[in-house]
């Protein structure tokens, strides 16, 4: 059992030359997207500003006053937007990269399965029970409302006959997303909170500030590493239950700590930008295709894509419409909607 495990294994088609150039090639690329992101919008502004904004702000005496408001513009407003983007759409890619390497799904998503409903229906409870709370409680229900979302609709998937199927997955958590969705609705119209759940609901990070990176980013920053960390055990895990158990996995624990993982990056990716879908789902499928199936190359590069996929969005978002912003939830789901449906297409073909 073991030696057939083993061979099974060794099959794992990786590209790790590939990797590194997507990896590094990515990471130069998403330095271009912030300045790019940073200069661009309802105001253009020069790089030259963007770069004496960041590294010589107030060093210069004889600003005027136009100069002065940019700078502001620059560093209150966008480039907090820029990183939050950058955290969120890491956040979301490798928490769909850890769920579909886990379930051995290829719709695991935390929209799909119910985490965002889940983490919105708490934002919905303290938005009407708790008006004015402070941001880390709002990120500490998120991570609640998450949680539990992703208990039941394991649960659920579990409950059925044959136990649980990439399908069932799908359809418990759309069916909790459902109720979750419609509760958290009524609780607006009865509370008057409407507004507020509008805005997260059609998904923006517009209100991003320093202050919630500075909350959100050793959250995030931890749940990577350990993301990585677990990166190994996951590559087995995508390869089935036997052949992990087959090489000493330990199956239980690395999917406690997986599940761990991912309502830590959903829980603070969904409280920074609202109801977002799709990024999990798109993001680990084009990493897969470039590096292979080795997950030690998946998730990183699934951390670089999904960070530069976000930035570009919330660009396109900004200036698509100008100056109107357009959500860029609505974007996503664009491009998200149809491959959802291309790869439900493909899977119930191989059924």
């Amino acid at each position: 059992m073991a030696s057939d495990a083993v061979n099974e294994a060794s099959r794992i088609h990786s590209r790790p030359r590939t990797a590194i150039l997507i990896i590094v090639g990515g990471l130069v690329a998403l330095l271009l997207s912030v300045a790019l992101s940073v200069s661009f919008g309802a105001a253009d502004i020069r790089f030259a500003t963007v770069w004496e904004a960041i590294f010589h702000h107030n060093q210069h005496q004889q600003l005027t006053q136009h100069q002065i408001t940019q700078h502001q513009i620059i560093l209150e407003l966008r480039l907090p937007r820029v990183l939050g983007c950058a955290l969120v759409g890491s956040s979301f890619a490798v928490a769909g990269a850890i769920m579909q390497g886990m379930t051995r799904n290829p719709l695991a998503d935390s929209g799909l399965i119910g985490l965002n409903s889940g983490a919105g229906f708490a934002l919905a409870v303290c938005f009407a029970f708790f008006p004015g709370l402070p941001y880390l409680y709002l990120i500490l229900f998120s991570f609640a409302g998450a949680a539990i979302s992703a208990a039941l609709v394991f649960a659920m998937g579990s409950l059925a006959k044959g136990g649980l199927t990439p399908i069932r997955l799908v359809l418990a958590g759309v069916t909790l997303s459902a109720l979750l969705t419609a509760l958290s609705e009524g609780i607006a119209l009865y509370f008057r909170i409407g507004q507020n759940l509008a805005f997260w609901y059609a998904g923006g990070v517009a209100g991003t500030r320093w202050l919630h990176l500075k909350i959100m980013s050793p959250w995030i920053a931890a749940a990577l590493i350990g993301a990585i960390m677990l990166s190994r055990s996951i590559t087995l895990l995508s390869l089935g239950e036997d052949v992990a158990r087959g090489l000493g996995l330990r199956s239980g624990f690395v999917k406690l700590a997986g599940t761990i993982i991912v309502v830590i990056l959903a829980g603070s990716a969904v409280s920074a930008v609202g109801a977002v879908s799709f990024i999990g789902l798109l993001v680990p499928h084009l990493a897969r295709k470039l590096v292979g199936m080795d997950y030690r190359w998946i998730i990183p590069s699934s951390a670089v894509l999904g960070a530069l996929f976000v930035i570009l969005a919330d660009l396109a978002a900004r200036t698509v419409n100008s100056p109107t912003e357009t959500p860029i939830g609505a974007l996503i789901a664009i491009i998200g909607v149809p491959f959802f449906l291309y790869l439900a297409n493909q899977e119930r073909r191989e059924l």
